[in-house]
């Protein structure tokens, strides 16, 4: 068992992969959620939200290593290597499923047209983590089953315009933590590995969506 620490990791947004197989949906990073009201006012909401972001550990950066290797304990500086080292991401997602409680706020009425134009929406939620961890020990890869591996908390806000009277557009900026307690870290000879980790990020996320009932 050892710990790297304060490894640094980077995302894969894959923004030219949308535009050129844009019906390969599960190429880039995406969010998606359904939810329903919870009033008549359509001022509360809860939602089920499903982030598949990409998380990738930095190849090339030292890292100090402490804990045990090969029942050697070690104690300093080592270069991430997946061909001496290793090699550590999630990019067949980080995958945070969470149910968000949602609030909605009616700012601007389009009263030509008796319907919303412009709300502010506010969201806390917390969920599990269901990774699929691609993982690299000393030239050796595998990429990992998907596996419950962890729980998440996020907070979000943002701005949702309707343009038409039930499709808007939204826009939120969103903040939380990850923490994984198990994530599969196996490789095609080295079985029964189990990673630790968390992290914080922020994201910004734009969002077609389409109201019902109303």
């Amino acid at each position: 068992r050892f710990t790297l620490h304060h490894a640094r990791a980077h995302d894969r947004n894959n923004y030219d992969d949308i535009l050129k197989k844009p019906l390969e949906i599960s190429i880039p990073q995406y969010n998606y959620r359904i939810g329903f009201y919870l009033n008549h006012e359509h001022t509360k909401a809860v939602e089920l939200n499903f982030d598949h972001a990409k998380y990738i550990v930095s190849d090339g950066q030292t890292v100090h290593v402490t804990g045990t290797i090969d029942g050697i304990p070690v104690n300093g500086d080592s270069v991430l290597n997946p061909n001496r080292f290793l090699h550590f991401e999630h990019t067949d997602g980080a995958n945070w499923l969470h149910i968000n409680y949602v609030r909605i706020y009616h700012w601007v009425p389009n009263k030509a047209h008796d319907r919303k134009l412009l709300d502010a929406v506010a969201k806390i939620g917390a969920g599990i983590n269901i990774p699929r961890t691609d993982f690299t020990w000393r030239g050796q890869r595998l990429n990992n089953d998907f596996h419950v591996a962890g729980y998440n908390a996020s907070v979000e806000g943002g701005l949702r315009f309707y343009p038409f009277k039930k499709i808007y557009i939204e826009t939120t900026a969103k903040t939380g933590y990850v923490k994984y307690l198990n994530a599969l870290a196996n490789t095609i000879d080295n079985k029964g590995n189990r990673a630790r980790q968390s992290f914080g990020y922020v994201e910004g996320i734009a969002t077609i969506g389409f109201d019902i009932g109303f």
